[in-house]
């Protein structure tokens, strides 16, 4: 069975996420999304929030998974058997970036990393941008799955009011 992950913090997921799981998902037998925690970042949805959104929002491709991480991501894949990460790149910047934990990944455990571009109509997009953007007012429904657009309007208002 061929398995990779998908990792990231998703808060929220994105239409560019979308795009980089559904594609993994047409490689993959099963496609693990790993929501990565970091005790550092304080994140706009919980870990559990996020990871029903995620669930809601990828039922529609069949195989896959969701579940949170906290630690390094080599060890949830060799806890897994997983062989592969799949990571979008948006552009060069990120390719610095993700060529360095690539490298680091496999020389840790042999896992692979394989990168996908993203496409052009999300090249810009981060999970930060759009919050900001939201925070402001401003429209994003057009960047994130309509659940997820919907949960982001009420948290920001929660946020406002509280």
């Amino acid at each position: 069975m061929r398995r990779a992950v998908c990792p990231g913090s998703f808060d929220p997921i994105t239409n560019g996420h979308l795009d980089i799981i559904e594609r993994a998902s047409q490689l993959y037998d099963v496609v693990h999304v790993a929501v990565l925690i970091n005790k550092n970042k304080s994140g706009l949805f919980s870990v559990d929030e996020r990871i029903a959104l995620i669930e809601e929002v990828c039922e529609q491709y069949g195989n896959v998974q969701v579940e949170s991480h906290h630690g390094l991501l080599v060890d949830f894949c060799r806890d897994r058997g997983i062989p592969a990460i799949v990571k979008g790149l948006r552009a060069v910047s990120d390719f610095d970036y993700e060529l360095q934990m690539a490298q680091m990944n496999r020389g840790l455990t042999g896992v692979e990393t394989l990168f996908v571009p993203t496409s052009p109509t999300y090249s810009f997009l981060s999970s930060t941008l759009v919050k900001e953007v939201a925070s402001y007012g401003g429209d994003v429904s057009h960047l994130i799955p309509p659940a997820v657009h919907q949960r982001l309007i009420d948290r920001l208002a929660e946020r406002a009011a509280g």
